[in-house]
């Protein structure tokens, strides 16, 4: 199993952000995670790092509903980017509604949609990914 470089959290509930990590940490799936709060912080800490192409992330955990820009509001802007390194995002959100599934499928992208809460199984399939 891959070890990953650098992991993006980008989710406003303290919760998730602290088992996630420690999903990731106890299994030693990342030497270093990224977090912010919202998509206007994620995208003004990025944006530098994809534009100097050093330490980007490999992996995005996204989520949907946050305050200040969402996760919808993020993906718009983060598509205009021009990154020469790929980048794995999943979104992860609590919204089971249909709609919002389809909807992350028009954004090339994402590439799936995990339902909240994350599991050690469902982060093992993504780090198996790589």
């Amino acid at each position: 199993m891959k070890k990953l470089k650098l992991t993006c959290i980008i989710d406003d509930d303290p919760i998730f952000v602290f088992t996630t990590k420690k999903l990731f940490d106890f299994n030693n799936y990342c030497e270093s995670i990224l977090i912010y709060h919202n998509g206007k912080e994620a995208l003004e800490g990025l944006k530098p790092i994809i534009e100097s192409n050093e330490n980007v992330p490999e992996l995005i955990l996204l989520d949907l509903n946050m305050p200040i820009m969402d996760g919808w509001q993020f993906l718009d802007e983060f598509s205009k980017l021009k990154c020469n390194k790929k980048i794995v995002l999943y979104i992860v959100s609590s919204s089971i509604d249909p709609v919002d599934i389809e909807r992350a499928k028009t954004y090339r992208e994402v590439s799936n949609y995990i339902i909240k809460p994350i599991t050690r199984e469902s982060l093992a399939q993504i780090i198996d990914s790589f």
